[in-house]
């Protein structure tokens, strides 16, 4: 049983596909060619991590290039074993003149939906307020992620340069719009900032899962009150190695997590940026990591509880996986 609660679009584009949509659009080959520029080979911090996903965000500012793009990792989710997939993304990033960010969300949605209808792989898409943009911008985001809740759209997130933004009030108004229209709430919180950035997007923003939150196992208290509120945490392991927030799979605050109760749910982050599938990183944690495969099975139980999908996945996912065990 594989739920991806936590894969970035943007660090889904296959190196062939990139080159594919550069030739037919006039792109110029990024310096070292498309596989340097889009992989990142070994750890850094977050903002070079951030940098090798940019890559990719020539290639994504078209409509038949995002709908290629989304369906293909849908196909690729498929192709490594998953049950689900919930994929996000920063529509802002991808908006054109003649592509208003409607049109980017649009054009995902349909992606997604050509894909599960290829592969029987459920959905789910995760849309982004992004760090950097203005104020206008993020509710315009949040607006029309809110117009298509319940039609393909299933949440709302905040993802970027925590080094570089870390205040998380900016972002109470458009979280509000998302929880009036019912979409379900997370947010990238206390992965490069402290710990109490996850308290922060609990509490401003209602997020009921926290995108990364390593640092929050450096503080007790705060952890503490993350498993009585009963926040999920949402561990992409190899990705926070290479973003510099954890030193290895053995170290990694996902045992923290764990050890205090928490609610954990695992992604691949960026799988492109990192090379990573689900399967990858749900092998090393209990090989390399010393997971325990009691822990792995309530991950993958708490993961068809919290994922946002709709309740008739989420059943025929409690059946599946009530078959398996």
């Amino acid at each position: 049983m594989g739920l991806n609660l936590h894969c970035h679009l943007e660090g889904c584009v296959r190196i062939a596909t990139a080159a594919d949509i550069a030739r037919e659009h006039g792109i110029a080959e990024p310096a070292g060619g498309w596989e340097a520029a889009l992989r990142m080979r070994t750890p850094a911090d977050l903002t070079v991590f951030l940098a090798h996903v940019a890559a990719a965000y020539p290639v994504m500012g078209f409509a038949d290039a995002l709908r290629r793009i989304a369906r293909e990792s849908v196909e690729d989710g498929a192709a490594a074993g998953e049950d689900f997939l919930e994929i996000r993304f920063g529509p802002a990033t991808h908006r054109r003149p003649d592509l208003p960010v409607e049109a980017v969300i649009g054009a995902v949605r349909d992606g997604l939906a050509d894909g599960s209808r290829a592969t029987g792989l459920p959905t789910g898409l995760v849309v982004c307020l992004l760090r950097h943009s203005d104020r206008e911008t993020n509710l315009a985001v949040a607006r029309a992620a809110a117009a298509l809740a319940g039609d393909g759209v299933t949440g709302l997130d905040v993802a970027g340069d925590e080094l570089r933004w870390p205040s998380n009030e900016a972002y109470v108004e458009p979280y509000r719009i998302a929880a009036a229209a019912g979409l379900g709430l997370t947010a990238h919180a206390a992965e490069a900032s402290g710990a109490g950035a996850a308290r922060e997007a609990a509490e401003w923003l209602g997020a009921t899962r926290i995108g990364h939150g390593t640092h929050v196992a450096d503080d007790p208290t705060i952890l503490a009150w993350a498993v009585d509120h009963g926040l999920t945490f949402e561990v992409c392991a190899t990705s926070n190695i290479y973003t510099g927030a954890a030193p290895s799979l053995r170290e990694h605050p996902v045992h923290a997590f764990l050890a205090a109760g928490a609610s954990v749910v695992l992604g691949n982050d960026n799988p492109i940026t990192i090379d990573r599938t689900l399967a990858d990183e749900e092998r090393d944690l209990v090989g390399q990591g010393g997971l325990a495969s009691d822990d792995l099975g309530a991950i993958h139980r708490g993961s068809i509880e919290v994922a946002f999908m709709d309740e008739s996945v989420r059943a025929r996912l409690r059946e599946r996986l009530a078959a398996s065990t």
